[in-house]
């Protein structure tokens, strides 16, 4: 591995520290009502979006209830010392991409078939924390004071 490629990887890698996010792929749901509920919560407390998320009737809030109570566990695995209530997370940024189509045939009058399009979506959901854990609060009034 040459030095550029090398130093990139290492950036990479520390950056995706600092990220707190769950991705769900393949998900048997059209992009569309997904996007619905994507547009709910986002910028919103996780609070609040998980009172929202439980309380909606769509098929869709379940799974990004799901989701977004995994992306609050990576949040406290990588934040171990630090208390979920005083950290002021919110839905930094909810993406849904479409995924596969799954094409199939229903028959149709007059011996003719028409084409029916089962879609699937990716949804990458990712939180942040408005308060910065301590030890980076640290670092930066350090480097302010030399």
């Amino acid at each position: 591995m040459g030095v550029k490629s090398k130093n990139r990887a290492e950036k990479r890698k520390e950056d995706k520290k600092t990220l707190y996010y769950a991705k769900l792929n393949n998900c048997p749901t059209s992009p569309r009502k997904m996007r619905l509920i994507a547009d709910m919560i986002r910028g919103k407390k996780v609070e609040l979006a998980l009172v929202m998320l439980k309380n909606s009737p769509q098929v869709s809030s379940d799974r990004l209830y799901t989701l977004l109570k995994s992306a609050i566990a990576n949040w406290q695995a990588k934040n171990e010392g630090v208390r979920l209530e005083e950290s002021d997370l919110y839905v930094k940024e909810i993406s849904v991409d479409s995924g596969r189509v799954l094409k199939r045939i229903r028959t149709a009058p007059q011996g003719r078939a028409h084409r029916i399009k089962k879609r699937s979506n990716h949804v990458t959901l990712s939180v942040d924390s408005h308060n910065k854990p301590s030890s980076e609060v640290e670092e930066t009034t350090i480097e302010t004071t030399e």
